[in-house]
């Protein structure tokens, strides 16, 4: 029975969490601890610190990305007009403006010539006035570039004299080669009239394997980085635990405890925060240099966005403190030592397996369903995929380490101690290594990428300039300026043959209303240029041929003499249909077969239904002809494409060029490899110095193990090769998973470009040969510490 006077118990009172302050003191006195720390705490701290500090540097980088790219479109965006809708009619504040871009030994020059129409014309960024007739304002680039001696065929196609640099708002980049001139004459017709600069567009979208390699790029330095930070706040971890029974014996509890690791685990991640904002800020000065794809930027231009940094600068210290006391769960830190409460881990594979699995659900879609396209939503599919198969390779060499050396037995002695040592414990090992096989598979997965890309480039490259050949079109003036320029090519030293034509679209009459197949092409040049395109029975001015170009061709049946033309067809861009210009082919027109069906002379291969001679038909009434000139010359002949590009500069500098001779794309991609290459050995070696960290600390742990197997007569160079072999067997383990989760997803990723699988057996063996190196680098480091634990002395107790 219960007494009736008895007192009457409330609820039990919960333990109210710390307090803000608790956390603070506690906090404080870890970081303090980690700063005297002695020469060993400073050293772990050190190493804390640069790993880390490597990690910020790079997400800091990747976080300057959509800021660089704005600044670098901004510029371009605000020194261009690419033309008004309304052009403006010839005034004091306006000016004829058009382009001069040229290639000088494979290298993009971008050129712009200017007609000021009078005495306050728009003037673009980075110029202060434009220049006077026959002068023009260089980028500082070119202006080296023309000052050297390997500039001297450049000079002679820029016979303009320097009268100024453009400053940096009006260049893309430092290395940029580009230039404003004003020639004695300019055309009207070679170019369109301004009267401001600062044209908004919307940049055209990068092509599908660039887009694949940026965001590959981006997930394989930020995997093995994300990695790395996490190794990295466990370094010290053994002795940490020690320092922490120490402050049990003087009466701190539990909580205090892991606030206190906390501590010191944000003490040496606020030092790599501050390492890596500097290292960020050292390393983007070398941004000038690097050109990829044709993208130079500026140093400053290399910046997070305030919101991306301010999330850098929390979510690191952050994961410091998450990461600390997720570690300190599975322990309990008392007065006279450590205690490891958790049982041994049955680590589980099913999930382990589903991970990898997701990431190649998501990706091979992507691969089915042809070439990519850059939507969202491709986008997102992919970065998941990737990151999900990359961090599935970490999750399972856990697994598989324990899995093959629980079923190791036997052997020589060392490797009898290294296989006990993994069983016992294999996390340290496996946490170090999974860093190593997320930098190894990222980077061969990015080099198969990079290598199926290049290889293309290469094939089409070789394909389609297999014939040296150049061609030339531009706005045309009338037959004789044309043939002018057909001369003077002609008499270039290196040029073999040369054909051109005036061309230009027009629509048959009547028209047959819109989608009927109405259109055809018209080609205007003399007897002997009309002779290169097609076999004419007889030829003299005033002549007109109708060709067999739509022979065969269902719903397009070739034209016949006296069929109607309008030489002024409709734009199929919106714009009001201009007037028409009927013209009647003559009934004396003859039948001519083109000698390379389909083929003209122009970048735009145009199937000629009608050639006619000057006499015939005036190009003057055609309202836009071109003139389009084909070059063929001998590669034996020193700089013979420089000297025609020259010729042409000088003829008419408003000429483009089209040819696929110089490939761009070679030394760019070789650029990327060579650069991702060394991040990864970087990463590698960082890694590996967290790996040797580790394998100390284990050592310390086991000091008096040592020195009891020293005191039995255990030879040092068995502990030794026990050290090699248990380094080993996590890193040959990871590279095993590493090399079939790189060549897997390698080889989706060219499926996706519609690629050959190329494997860059190389960087595989050199991937290997680095983790062979890590593996003897990680044992010669742990040599002396061993050495120093394997003392009978260390046997006392007090």
């Amino acid at each position: 029975m219960s007494s009736s006077g008895g007192a009457r118990t409330g609820p039990p009172v919960r333990a109210r969490g710390p307090a803000v302050h608790e956390w603070a003191r506690d906090l404080a006195m870890g970081m303090r601890f980690a700063a005297g720390g002695g020469r060993e705490g400073w050293i772990r701290t050190a190493l804390t610190a640069l790993g880390v500090a490597l990690g910020v540097a790079v997400l800091l980088l990747g976080a300057s990305v959509p800021s660089l790219t704005a600044a670098w479109h901004g510029r371009e965006k605000a020194r261009e007009n690419l033309g008004q809708e309304h052009p403006p009619k010839a005034a004091d504040n306006t000016t004829l403006y058009t382009s001069a871009d040229t290639v000088f030994h494979g290298t993009q020059i971008r050129g712009r010539l200017v007609r000021p129409d009078g005495a306050h014309p728009p003037v673009p960024p980075g110029i202060r006035r434009l220049p006077g007739p026959g002068r023009m304002i260089v980028s500082p680039a070119l202006k080296e570039l023309l000052d050297s001696p390997g500039g001297a065929l450049l000079r002679e196609r820029l016979p303009y004299s320097v009268a100024g640099v453009i400053g940096d708002e009006g260049l893309l980049g430092p290395q940029e080669l580009t230039y404003v001139a004003r020639p004695v004459a300019l055309r009207e017709s070679a170019g369109y009239r301004i009267d401001h600069f600062g044209k908004a567009w919307d940049s055209p979208p990068m092509r599908a394997p660039v887009v694949l390699l940026v965001i590959m790029t981006c997930v394989a330095l930020m995997m093995p980085v994300m990695v790395l930070i996490g190794t990295s706040l466990r370094f010290g971890n053994e002795r940490r635990e020690q320092r922490l029974a120490a402050l049990r014996l003087i009466g701190a509890d539990v909580r205090t405890t892991r606030r206190i690791a906390s501590g010191e685990a944000l003490f040496g991640s606020l030092l790599g925060l501050a390492g890596g904002a500097v290292l960020f800020l050292g390393g983007r000065q070398f941004a000038s240099p690097i050109t990829l794809w044709d993208v130079n930027v500026f140093p400053a231009d290399v910046a997070p966005g305030t919101l991306a940094a301010a999330a850098v600068a929390v979510l690191v210290p952050t994961a410091a403190v998450l990461v600390t006391l997720i570690a300190q769960r599975g322990i309990t830190v008392e007065p006279l030592g450590i205690v490891r409460r958790r049982p041994p881990l049955r680590r589980r594979l099913l999930w382990r397996l589903a991970l990898p699995a997701l990431g190649t659900v998501l990706l091979l879609p992507l691969s089915w369903s042809g070439p990519w396209t850059d939507t969202g939503l491709n986008t997102l599919r992919l970065a998941a995929g990737s990151m999900l198969l990359l961090f599935g390779v970490t999750a399972l060499l856990p697994w598989l380490v324990d899995a093959v050396v629980g079923r190791l037995r036997g052997g020589p002695v060392p490797w009898q101690l290294a296989v006990r040592r993994l069983q016992l414990s294999s996390g340290p090992a496996t946490r170090a290594v999974s860093g190593i096989t997320v930098a190894v598979a990222g980077a061969i997965a990015v080099h198969m990428l990079m290598t199926g890309m290049q290889a293309g480039y290469a094939a089409a490259y070789a394909k389609s300039g297999k014939l040296p050949r150049v061609g030339y079109w531009a706005e045309a003036g009338d037959w004789p300026h044309a043939r002018r320029a057909l001369g003077a090519l002609r008499a270039t030293p290196g040029v073999s043959a040369v054909r051109g034509v005036i061309d230009a679209p027009v629509d048959r009459l009547p028209r047959q209303g819109e989608g009927a197949a109405g259109g055809a092409n018209v080609g205007i040049g003399s007897c002997a240029e009309l002779r290169r395109l097609a076999r004419l029975p007889s030829c003299r001015d005033g002549d007109v041929f109708v060709t067999d170009a739509r022979s065969g061709k269902a719903g397009r049946p070739p034209l016949a003499p006296g069929a109607a033309l309008d030489l002024a067809p409709p734009v199929a861009d919106g714009t009001p249909a201009p007037a028409p210009r009927p013209w009647k082919i003559p009934a004396t027109a003859r039948t001519a077969r083109l000698a390379s069906p389909g083929d003209g002379p122009g970048p735009f291969p145009a199937p000629y239904d009608v050639l006619a001679t000057p006499a015939a038909l005036d190009p003057a009434r055609l309202p836009a002809p071109l003139m389009e000139i084909q070059v063929d010359f001998d590669r034996g002949t020193p700089d013979a494409l420089e000297r025609i590009r020259n010729t042409a500069a000088r003829f008419d500098p408003t000429l483009r060029e089209y040819s696929f001779l110089d490939n761009p794309h070679d030394q760019q991609l070789s650029s990327v490899r060579s650069a991702i290459f060394i991040g990864s050995v970087i990463t590698l070696l960082l890694i590996g110095a967290g790996l040797v960290i580790s394998t100390v600390e284990q050592l310390h742990e086991r000091r008096r193990l040592l020195s009891a197997l020293d005191a039995h007569g255990i030879r040092r160079t068995t502990l030794g090769w026990s050290v090699l072999w248990g380094t080993a067997l996590p890193v040959v383990l990871g590279l095993g998973l590493a090399l079939g989760c790189g060549l897997a997803l390698g080889t989706l990723l060219l499926t996706m470009i519609d690629s050959s699988v190329t494997v860059d057996w190389l960087v595989v063996a050199g991937m290997a040969g680095i983790g062979a190196g890590v593996i003897l680098f990680v044992t010669l480091l742990s040599l002396p510490p061993l050495w120093r634990m394997m003392r009978p002395d260390g046997l006392r107790t007090e």
